[in-house]
């Protein structure tokens, strides 16, 4: 059957009212960001709890479903293409955002919902997350007695259970997967935001390799979960995730998510213990996450029953290095008969000895004795002329005075030093954090990326909706203040920029510390620039003495939509550096 795309947020599971174990996930239909998705599958899986089709029974009382249709808009803005959900009372759509002129997913409930205050309290809260490891959510909005949320939609994206229909993962995709999804969780947590959802269906791993979590809070909330211990369910997930991702096999009995599951009546084994050549650490890990029914690693290290505990077990672990590429020899060579100087000819027989031409007699004939004799006499000539030449600027040197050439030495030693301009040298970066004048940060792990010596890390905007001058009611301006470690005179700074386009004014500052307490207005202006490329030179007409500096962009160039963040007025820095 034809694959078709599915939205960006998993919410088509049927288990809905269930706590979250495995059990409760065996029939997690995805509505993946973009991610192909087989409706055969679909069927069958539906099959395999008494339900067909994509449409599954709604719970008993739940209000109906909103009656749309395809073609149906959304706030004069949100154009309605393929219903891909109908589930307890809301329904997904795919959808086309027409101001930005791009695909979107949108979950959409009547206002009178049981869940709908729930759903739009868990949507906004994921939103000022603006975690880049999590599918965002671009819009929460009650509207007409409709009750909807607006999320990304990523065409590149491969859910896992897509990965794993193919075999095991390698482990150092493994070793990425678990580590990038428990770091994203543990921020999560700490902004007191859980997933309780967390599937295969969930994790999605988009072209560039990095892997993203769709539907954090937001599926828990459309479903009516909750749970009084979420960091230990969303740890024990990642576990559940990583036994997958070894194993190609679901760590519970039943199947689930086209996996396999264990043989009955044996219990939860380890990895290693599935299948052979497993990595010891990996397979090690994924048990101290799965603290279900108590199991632990088989040395016995004390479970991990929080995301937080889970990346501290991992950064302990050795790194695991991708594998190495696989070298193709290239073809051996083949001798044909086009070779010079015997086209025409018949080929040697293989194992045939070939005569080796005798070389050119030397010259014997009265032109070349004359031309050999001519070469010897401008030797001849020409060390001598080099012999007079060398013994002369001895005798000069001789004949000057010591004191004359010791003063002639002093002289131009104390010229050169007052007329040879300063070099220019690259200055040091200490340390470096964003600087918040107004809302919110936009990337602030990314900062030491723009300092780090690789060109492919950056320090990324978010994408805003003004532009290319940002709105100073919303937010000013952007940037990052750099510590020298001491006070340091600034003369340029390059910048490297991931976008082009009209177009980027950046702005130096000497500043009195790091804190973005200090505003800008009080700060002592270097220098600035304004370009439509993808890097800027700012240079300093009268240097000042300054540990900290701030470079502060005031304007953003409009760029399309990536893995990172949707099409608006945005920037990106590579590389910077300062000289002085």
């Amino acid at each position: 059957m034809a694959e078709r795309s599915r939205a960006a947020v998993d919410v088509a599971d049927t288990s809905g009212d269930e706590p979250l174990a495995a059990e409760a996930d065996q029939a997690d239909q995805s509505t993946a960001d973009g991610a192909d998705q087989n409706p055969e599958r679909d069927t069958e899986q539906d099959e395999a709890q008494g339900n067909s089709g994509t449409e599954s029974p709604a719970a008993p009382g739940a209000p109906a479903p909103p009656e749309l249709h395809s073609g149906h808009k959304l706030a004069r803005r949100y154009r309605l293409e393929e219903c891909v959900t109908r589930l307890d009372g809301f329904s997904s759509w795919r959808a086309v955002d027409e101001k930005l002129r791009r695909a979107v997913g949108v979950h959409i409930l009547p206002a009178d919902h049981s869940r709908a205050r729930s759903v739009l309290a868990a949507a906004r809260s994921s939103a000022l997350l603006g975690d880049p490891r999590f599918v965002q959510v671009l819009d929460a909005v009650e509207e007409n007695d409709l009750v909807y949320v607006v999320h990304e939609w990523l065409p590149d994206a491969i859910e896992l259970t897509t990965l794993l229909a193919s075999g095991p993962l390698e482990p150092h995709d493994a070793y990425q997967m678990a580590h990038q999804i428990s770091a994203a969780m543990a921020a999560a947590h700490r902004e007191g935001l859980a997933h309780l959802r967390l599937s295969p269906n969930a994790v999605l791993r988009t072209s560039s390799g990095q892997w993203r979590i769709r539907g954090l809070a937001v599926n828990a909330a459309l479903r009516g979960i909750a749970s009084d211990t979420p960091q230990r369910a969303d740890t024990e997930a990642i576990g559940a995730l990583l036994y997958a991702a070894l194993t190609q096999r679901w760590p519970y009995e039943n199947d689930a998510y086209g996996l396999a599951g264990l043989p009955k009546a044996i219990g939860l084994i380890a990895p290693d213990q599935v299948r052979a050549g497993i990595h010891r650490g990996l397979s090690e890990l994924s048990m101290r996450a799965l603290v279900n029914d108590g199991a632990t690693a088989s040395r016995h290290e004390s479970p991990c029953t929080t995301p937080e505990e889970l990346v501290k077990a991992i950064s302990e672990m050795p790194r695991i290095r991708p594998p190495e590429p696989t070298f193709t020899a290239p073809p051996e060579y083949q001798r044909t008969t086009y070779q010079q100087g015997s086209y025409g000819r018949q080929a040697p027989r293989p194992g045939d000895t070939q005569p080796v031409p005798p070389p050119p007699p030397p010259l014997q004939s009265r032109t070349g004795k004359a031309l050999k004799w001519a070469v010897s006499a401008l030797l001849i000539a020409a060390l001598g002329l080099g012999s007079w030449q060398l013994a002369d600027a001895l005798l000069e040197q001789n004949d000057k005075p010591d004191d004359a050439d010791q003063t002639q030495t002093t002289d131009s030693g104390d010229k050169g030093n007052g007329d040879a301009p300063k070099p220019v040298r690259p200055i040091k970066i200490a340390g470096a954090q964003e600087y918040v004048a107004k809302g919110s940060p936009q990337a602030t792990d990314e900062v030491p990326h723009t300092y780090d010596g690789d060109p492919s890390t950056t320090w990324r905007t978010k994408s805003f909706v003004d532009g290319p001058k940002m709105n100073p009611a919303f937010k000013p301006g952007v940037g990052i203040v750099y510590d020298f470690g001491s006070e340091r005179e600034v003369k340029a700074a390059d910048l490297g920029l991931l976008f082009s386009g009209d177009h980027t004014a950046v702005t130096l500052y000497a500043t009195d510390s790091m804190s973005s307490s200090v505003p800008v207005t009080s700060m002592k202006e270097l220098g600035s620039t304004t370009t439509s490329g993808n890097s800027a030179e700012i240079k300093v007409d009268k240097p000042v003495a300054s540990r900290y500096v701030l470079v502060w962009f005031t304007a953003l160039p409009y760029a399309s939509g990536d893995e990172f963040s949707s099409a608006g007025y945005k920037q990106a820095v590579t590389e910077l550096k300062f000289t002085g």
